[in-house]
């Protein structure tokens, strides 16, 4: 199988209207930059999408949330969106917020193949409406379900042609539980380099979760809040 795309609007070839997606990222960290704007400009709506959060008002998901393409968020985090919770609070855009350590498990289950697990996260609130509670070891647990997506879109560091990736640093978050849980997952890449040159022992996500990868450019990669310490 030749893995390799020209350019991420090769490589979102099939991505449609009403698709559930799964991308990448913590806050503007580790982002499929590329492939976000390339389904801005693609038109398709009515779009899922699975993300911890959705960028800002002016990049990332943002984008896309102000072209009305993302009719649903499940995502863990909004503070930083100001049309995102605009949209939110007058009811134009569905949205599931859950616990970020549930939303991080629930892609790795849908990827791993597990249907569904109990954790104590979000009992009593809100996030447990509706849902199965056991009690493990005298503390009440609930039920959460699996996530897949048709698309799972990630960035990476580095990726051979084979589909293999390694992250970098905190870019690393949630980008490999998601690239195992798309029925067909999409890589864009910093650096894009032959079989063999990745050292198998710093691989983060085999090849084998990857059906599309590209070697994007001129990523921003902004900063979304950007702190210093004081001399």
């Amino acid at each position: 199988m030749n893995k390799v795309c020209a350019n991420a609007g090769a490589a979102i070839v099939g991505i449609s209207n009403d698709m559930t997606l799964m991308l990448g990222g913590f806050g503007l960290c580790g982002i499929p930059e590329n492939c976000i704007a390339a389904l801005a400009k693609s038109g398709v709506t009515g779009l899922t999408c699975i993300s911890n959060n959705a960028g800002v008002d002016d990049f990332g998901l943002g984008l896309m949330l102000q072209s009305r393409q993302i009719k649903k968020m499940i995502a863990s985090y909004v503070g930083e969106n100001a049309e995102f919770e605009r949209q939110m609070l007058s009811g134009e855009l569905e949205v599931d917020l859950i616990p970020q350590g549930s939303l991080a498990e629930r892609c790795r289950a849908g990827g791993a193949g597990i249907p569904a697990f109990f954790t104590p996260a979000g009992y009593g609130t809100e996030v447990a409406e509706g849902k199965e509670v056991r009690e493990f070891n005298g503390k009440p647990h609930i039920l959460e379900s699996a996530l897949t997506a048709d698309f799972a879109i990630v960035k990476a560091w580095k990726g051979d042609t084979l589909g293999n990736l390694v992250y970098k640093g905190t870019a690393r978050n949630f980008n490999p539980v998601m690239a195992m849980a798309g029925k067909i997952t999409i890589a864009e890449v910093e650096e894009l380099v032959e079989p063999g040159e990745l050292d198998p022992n710093h691989i983060h996500t085999p090849g084998v979760f990857v059906q599309r990868i590209f070697q994007g450019k001129s990523f921003e990669k902004r900063i979304e809040q950007r702190t210093v310490r004081s001399k």
